[in-house]
């Protein structure tokens, strides 16, 4: 079986930052999924699930609101392990190309006063919510994004280098 994209990316020296994780060609419909990558994986704690619940519904909100994206939206959630999450949007900007939407949005959690959808009617798990804590991260990684701007290893994933065999076959240990 092929390994997947986001599996060949090395875990290990990736930071907080804005990648493309894949680019499917649906027909004529170009898709882009983005890794929002607010931790490093394995050297930094995880966030906080009632606080990344919260910054999914706000940043949710704010993305399927905004003017100048609104009509590219097709996901937004958290990744499984709670490192960060995945934007899928319409076409094919590059990370730089949505930098100013992902830092607005990620500002956009500072003036929240109430997380938007929490009612038993439209969440699922209502009550799992911490909006101080949202905030706080929020501002961790706009703050982030703000001072690393002119860093390219915060839209550029560190690929695994594997080695290869001389028939151009990919080694895997295990």
């Amino acid at each position: 079986m092929e390994m997947i994209k986001s599996f060949s990316v090395d875990h290990t020296r990736i930071v907080p930052g804005i990648f493309i994780s894949r680019v499917d060609h649906l027909g004529e419909e170009t898709v882009t999924t983005y890794d929002i990558r607010l931790k490093r994986p394995n050297r930094e704690p995880v966030l906080d699930v009632a606080a990344m619940h919260s910054l999914e519904h706000i940043i949710a909100t704010y993305l399927r609101n905004d003017p100048d994206g609104k009509d590219e939206v097709i996901y937004w959630g958290p990744m499984g392990c709670l490192t960060g999450f995945y934007l899928i949007l319409k076409g094919n900007r590059t990370p730089q190309g949505i930098y100013e939407l992902m830092l607005n949005a990620f500002r956009s959690v500072r003036d929240a006063q109430e997380v938007p959808g929490t009612a038993p009617e439209n969440c699922g798990y209502c009550r799992m919510h911490n909006l101080d804590m949202a905030k706080w991260y929020a501002d961790e990684f706009a703050d982030y994004l703000e001072a690393n701007a002119d860093n390219s290893d915060i839209f550029a994933y560190p690929e695994i280098e594997r080695l290869v065999t001389d028939d151009g076959q990919k080694f895997f240990d295990s």
